[in-house]
């Protein structure tokens, strides 16, 4: 593959946000009426959707308990609706179930859903969600539930066809994906400016760059010689020092291989998303011990892509040495390969404790290449900021790939169009103290 000497815009990733960037930055400057043929390259090291964005279970969800990520994902959401048959995209509905250590933070989610036009539903007291979930299911048993927040918008979107989707709307705006590209390192000028993108098959000259490399970031950001530890100011004004700034999480997921229809509510129509978190305890569907007495979690939706009921769960995650994660962290060797062998009783556990008709079905578990390896921020929350004068860094935290809309406002940035969505999520919070408060979902990305 032939690649070009020089391009006004290098874009590191053909994930989710390196491909929503890519197509987004070719509108604006269409708009502004710049030929684009040429001058958006992408560089990919392997294939399209071929890391993180590629094996996400796809769930789409506007339920934070962090103002700035809610405002950020109603505007994702937008963007997901805007096209979702290019997308593939299953606005079926997003159900966050609760015990009542969490009732006061989902009501609060809810009223500024409201606030900003995200239209939910809230159902509060025991009683009334036993009858709520009776009504949607019939044969719903989880314990201790005190709180529902059901998103009417939101679902879930298949991963790689939704990438090819992205893909073909960028080229057709004259973006240039080079897939098998893999960059090695940045040339900079005195002042500290990326001046060209240094690959295993030559040398892009540029005028900016964007980093959407998902898990891969780390080794971008040392590229870019940024800093490996920071201070982190806490909100009490407490410092920190020599903070990491990654962490890695093995975040398992699986498929129950059933019947994807199985998991129809009373009227017919396919299940919405289902997050179950529950301070009750867990019991083996297998023998009936003890699997859990602390806070777990489980979300899962019946899905065709996949083959049947698919999902995740907490605290099912291996912490991963930073230093030891390859360049290609989703290569055969990877941690993404590494089963929990506890992760396969949990889930299915958690899935029986929610509905009888999954009570018997481990049999029927089986792993998918699927949940994958997160690169975590301090704080767990994405970063979007320039650095080196003229590269643009997206670090999503693990939270990228229902965060489409994220390309769009980062194109109108680099036009020079500051975006308020964004402004929670620059690296200067760190030592500002300018933290985003945290939930007691047991998600670390909650």
């Amino acid at each position: 593959m032939s690649i070009p000497s020089n391009a006004s815009y290098v874009i590191i990733g053909a994930g989710v946000h390196g491909l929503s960037t890519a197509y987004h930055l070719a509108l604006e400057l269409k708009s502004r009426g710049h030929d684009v043929d040429g001058s958006v390259v992408v560089v990919e090291k392997t294939a399209i959707a071929a890391g993180a964005s590629g094996i996400a279970c796809g769930v789409i969800r506007n339920n934070y308990y962090q103002p700035a990520m809610r405002e950020l994902m109603a505007h994702s959401v937008a963007v997901w609706n805007s096209d979702p048959e290019t997308y593939s995209y299953h606005p079926v509905g997003y159900l966050q179930i609760s015990p009542a250590v969490m009732e006061e933070q989902v009501a609060g989610i809810y009223e500024e859903q409201c606030a900003i036009g995200y239209e939910s539903s809230f159902i509060h007291g025991a009683g009334d969600c036993a009858k709520y979930m009776d009504e949607l299911f019939g044969d719903w048993q989880a314990e201790g539930t005190t709180s529902i927040l059901h998103e009417k918008s939101g679902g879930y979107a298949n991963n790689k066809a939704s990438m090819q989707g992205l893909a073909g709307k960028a080229r057709a705006q004259g973006v240039r994906i080079l897939e098998g590209v893999c960059v090695t390192g940045f040339e900079r000028d005195s002042a500290g400016a990326v001046t060209s993108v240094v690959t295993d098959q030559g040398t892009i000259e540029c005028g900016y760059v964007i980093v959407g490399a998902g898990p891969w970031i780390k080794s971008i950001w040392e590229m870019l010689e940024l800093p490996k530890s920071i201070d982190v100011k806490g909100p009490e004004g407490e410092v920190v020092t020599d903070f990491p700034m990654w962490k890695f999480w093995c975040l398992q997921e699986g498929t129950l291989g059933v019947d994807p229809n199985l998991q129809r509510t009373r009227s017919g129509d396919l299940a919405p998303v289902i997050h179950v978190d529950s301070d009750a305890p867990l019991f083996s569907d297998i023998d009936g011990s003890l699997i859990t007495e602390e806070m777990w979690g489980i979300y899962y939706k019946p899905d065709f892509n996949f083959g049947g009921v698919q999902g995740g769960a907490a605290p099912c995650r291996v912490e991963t040495d930073p230093d030891k994660v390859e360049v290609d962290p989703y290569g055969p060797e990877s941690p993404d390969y590494v089963v929990n062998e506890d992760f396969a009783l949990m889930w299915v556990s958690c899935l029986a404790h929610c509905q009888k008709r999954f009570k018997g079905t481990f049999a029927k578990y089986r792993n998918e290449r699927s949940g994958g390896l997160g690169a975590f921020t301090p704080d767990n929350f994405p970063v979007f900021d320039v650095f080196c004068d003229n590269c643009y860094v997206i670090a999503d935290s693990n939270h990228g790939y229902k965060m489409i809309g994220v390309g769009k406002l980062v194109a109108r940035e680099i036009m020079g169009e500051t975006s308020a969505l964004l402004e929670p999520f620059r690296f200067s919070r760190y030592a500002e103290g300018a933290l985003h408060p945290t939930s007691n979902s047991p998600f670390p990305w909650s």
